[in-house]
């Protein structure tokens, strides 16, 4: 027994001294600190162009850290002043609301020092979606986008080829499978859900917020409800509760609406013979697919010198020449350079942008409010879809929740 409690007791002395000796490492002043959210196999994609960056022996090497609940510890580090990475990798909807809390140093040092980071070489909605009045406080990665994947063999086998001539699919075609599918068959799941609500919104002219003021009790996201509805209601939906992606990849399913890097997983199944197109539509003449954008940002941080500022855009400028390894993550490539590139046509995501259509049909939302509605999509959507709760009662709800996060917000900083 008293071996045993030594045993203890010196397990802890160790582990104590190697929590203290953590606390205590300071980072090498002349690496960069590089923040991500990228805790998925996208993250091996990043690693290996930071890896390579760092093989051409850079002054300021960048040090990449994966790192889970991510906003959560940016605002830490941001009270408390201390630990302050010196990159990091945000999502295009925080942009308006880290600015306004002044948490996000402009990248006007970083523009000057490398010329070629501007406008003219990125995809416009990824540099627009960082820029706030006239500062650009981000540098664009890629844009990130709903994508809808279809089952070849089952279009052929339910003669529904014809849906893909204008490379849009419509609520009116989707309906007129009703009744036709073999038991076990379905026509779409609902994968990313609330991403195809908020296209089909746009689609019908809508948006998200009226002056400012977030708009989700609107007449275009009851239509928009109303009709994916109808798609439940007509038995062509996946059931809810069960997993649509893989019914998909087991060739149950005839659309998935997930997105552009899923189609990493999808290569992997074998004998799975499908192919990408838009999320479907109202109507062929106004087609959207919800977006987003990873962006490289600077947090306020007093530590950060000139010098690793300069350090910063040299890194910047290597992933705008070099950043077809993110393409391998199913991104659209922000860089034009690379995105433009015979190598990109490679990757199923570059049919985004194979004419000028797609680019447009790329929708980033910068609404400061824009994670309080996505969230309320993501916690009531399914539920209103299924008939679980009404679609008035469903819209009440979640107009409701926004504001009531958005009250939450104005006292806290945490969102």
């Amino acid at each position: 027994m008293v071996f045993k409690k030594w045993i203890r007791l010196s397990i802890v002395a160790i582990a104590t001294i190697l929590v203290f000796s953590g606390c205590g490492k300071k980072e090498d002043p002349n690496t960069i600190v590089f923040w991500n959210p990228l805790t998925g196999d996208d993250g091996a994609y990043m690693d290996n162009m930071v890896k390579a960056y760092n093989k051409t022996e850079p002054e300021f090497p960048v040090k990449s850290v994966v790192t889970s609940d991510m906003y959560t510890k940016i605002y830490t580090v941001l009270n408390s002043k201390k630990d302050v990475p010196d990159l990091t990798l945000i999502h295009a909807d925080r942009v308006p609301g880290f600015v306004k809390a002044d948490m996000l140093e402009p990248m006007t040092e970083v523009l000057k020092e490398k010329k070629e980071i501007n406008a003219e070489n990125y995809l416009p909605q990824a540099w627009n979606a960082g820029t706030v009045g006239d500062v650009q406080f981000t540098v664009p990665l890629d844009i990130h986008s709903s994508a809808m994947y279809y089952n070849k063999d089952l279009l052929k086998k339910y003669s529904a080829e014809h849906f893909l001539d204008d490379n849009v699919v419509t609520f009116d075609e989707m309906m007129s499978l009703k009744g036709k599918l073999d038991d076990g068959d379905y026509l779409v799941n609902n994968a990313l859900l609330s991403w195809v609500i908020l296209a089909e919104v746009i689609n019908l002219g809508g948006d998200i917020q009226k002056d400012g003021q977030p708009a989700v009790n609107t007449p275009e996201m009851k239509q928009t409800l109303e009709s994916i509805k109808k798609i439940v209601d007509a038995g062509l939906m996946t059931p809810n509760g069960e997993d649509g992606y893989l019914m998909f990849q087991s060739g149950n399913v005839l659309f998935s609406t997930d997105g552009t890097w899923t189609s990493t997983a999808h290569d992997e199944v074998d004998g799975l013979n499908y192919g990408v197109t838009n999320i479907y539509a109202f109507s062929p003449d106004k087609f959207t697919n919800r977006a987003s954008s990873h962006m490289f940002s600077m947090l306020k941080n007093e530590a950060r010198t000139d010098e690793k500022e300069k350090g910063i855009a040299d890194f910047l400028e290597y992933v705008r020449e070099n950043s077809i390894e993110w393409a391998k993550a199913g991104q659209i490539v922000a860089s034009k350079e690379v995105v433009e590139s015979p190598e990109f046509k490679n990757y199923k995501q570059s049919y985004f942008t194979s004419n000028q259509k797609e680019l447009d049909s790329l929708h980033i939302f910068t609404y400061e409010y824009y994670p309080y509605i996505q969230e309320a999509l993501d916690t009531y959507g399914l539920d209103i879809i299924y008939g679980d709760t009404t679609i008035d009662e469903g819209l009440t709800t979640m107009q409701k929740f926004v504001e009531d996060k958005i009250a939450e917000g104005d006292t806290s900083k945490e969102k």
